[in-house]
């Protein structure tokens, strides 16, 4: 629950977004709103809509069903639609948390008075160029990590740095609460469902099927830790998802050339990630590619457990921080295996988290609001 105190002057603010599918923007446009909510705002997000809209629904705020997400001439006909929207809910903010949507939005708010505060926030570390640097545009540009404020300062020079504000993502602590353990029937019925895992330390890459999130390194530790006598097992949680069947296929052809077809599994997202990171023995985190932030990291350490990692971008920020102990230098594949095999015997400890909660980014978010509003 947000710690949010009712302000004195209420506001209307509008998110725009793609899609209310699933991904790190989408969680944080819910939690944002549910915080609006919590504080006596009126919360109000507009996208294509998806599984999490109901939710979003359920938990008060309204949505307002347009896709400004789509890269189509189509979408542009839609402008018209966007503005007449915006005229009549009388928005106090606009917030934009995707490209296409921002653009959509800044057209749609020329010439509207009194114009609403339009602020972004920079999930990804996009390609810099004339495209991205809408998300550059506004009055208060928020950044997920200070990975993401070096990066955006450093590609667009004309972009004055007190207008970007470094507000992390959050995890609710009650949600992976420190030492959690699942219970008796959950680790039964998971191991029943899965008896490859069984028997072995248990490593976890969570993430979804695309080259990017490192699933090939993760395999390769598995099969050097093996030829090294330590025995462990992978789970490859999330990477079974429609359209990426090519993919899965590869990364199956690797596990058979690798000689450890027993000891790993495949499976779709589950909901049950909290249980699952609480019987790992590790947590993976090996992007081949800088992130802007790494919501994982801190979902495992916030149940202490033990998190292994390459060094770079948001993920590397986070572990410097939070657990240097699971530093890894990108793609050093003898220093990886080296280093999980030492936290795999002794994993230093973990304290509990005393930063990088929900109700921190949800407070500083709508304190920002407050802040652009009363200017």
């Amino acid at each position: 629950m947000s710690s949010i105190a009712v302000p004195a002057k209420l506001l209307t603010v509008v998110q725009l977004i793609p899609a209310l599918h699933s991904g790190g923007a989408e969680r944080s446009a819910l939690e944002i709103a549910r915080a609006l909510v919590q504080a006596g705002h009126r919360s109000v997000v507009i996208s294509a809509g998806g599984r999490l809209a109901a939710q979003l629904q359920a938990e008060g705020s309204e949505h307002v069903t347009l896709d400004l997400g789509r890269k189509s001439l189509l979408t542009l006909t839609r402008l018209g639609a966007l503005r007449r929207v915006l005229r009549e809910l009388k928005p106090d903010i606009v917030h934009a948390r995707s490209r296409l949507p921002a653009w959509m939005g800044w057209w749609a708010l020329k010439g509207m008075t009194p114009r609403p505060h339009f602020i972004t926030t920079v999930h990804g570390l996009n390609s810099p160029g004339y495209y991205s640097a809408i998300l550059l545009r506004g009055e208060r540009v928020v950044a997920v990590s200070q990975t993401m404020r070096d990066y955006v300062l450093s590609h667009y020079r004309w972009l004055e740095p007190g207008r970007v504000r470094v507000i992390p993502r959050g995890i609710d602590p009650v949600a992976f609460p420190y030492g959690h353990r699942p219970d008796d029937a959950w680790q039964k019925a998971f191991f029943a469902e899965y008896p490859a895992l069984a028997g072995a330390p248990l490593l976890t890459l969570p993430a979804r099927g695309t080259r990017l999130k490192g699933h090939h390194d993760a395999i390769e530790l598995l099969a050097d830790l093996k030829r090294r006598g330590i025995e462990a097992r992978l789970l490859l949680l999330g990477v079974i998802e429609p359209g990426r069947e090519a993919y899965v296929a590869e990364l199956q052809d690797l596990i058979r050339l690798r000689g450890v077809t027993s000891q790993v599994v495949l499976t779709p997202p589950r909901h049950d990630i909290r249980d699952i990171y609480a019987i790992s023995a590790l947590v993976l985190q090996l992007s081949n590619k800088p992130e802007s932030f790494g919501r994982t990291v801190i979902e495992a350490l916030s149940l202490c457990r033990p998190v292994l990692g390459y060094a770079h971008g948001g993920v590397g920020e986070l572990l410097a921080e939070l657990y240097p102990a699971g530093r890894v230098a990108p793609g050093d594949r003898e220093r990886l295996v080296e280093r999980a095999a030492e936290l795999l015997r002794v994993a230093p400890p973990i304290s509990p988290l005393q930063s990088y909660r929900l109700t921190d980014m949800q407070d500083a978010t709508l304190a920002l609001y407050d802040e652009v509003t009363a200017g």
